[in-house]
């Protein structure tokens, strides 16, 4: 809760979980930062993302629960 992520995000993607409706968010988050490595080191964003920034749908669309590979 540190807030250090937000201004990091390229596409503003990461919202305080103090703004209206993020309730849902925070237990999505809490559910997979459980089971998902930790990432600690910055990567290059995926070669699709500046397409899909701004598209909406995209939980639907793309999200997987098999955990990517961390660092």
């Amino acid at each position: 809760d540190c807030g250090v992520c937000e201004p990091e995000c390229p596409a503003d993607a990461i919202r305080p979980d103090t703004e209206p409706a993020m309730e849902k968010w925070v237990e999505f988050n809490r559910t997979y930062s459980e089971k998902w490595p930790v990432i600690t080191q910055r990567k290059d964003p995926l070669p699709e993302a500046e397409a899909r920034d701004g598209e909406t749908g995209k939980l639907d669309k793309y999200f997987s629960e098999a955990p990517g590979t961390g660092d």
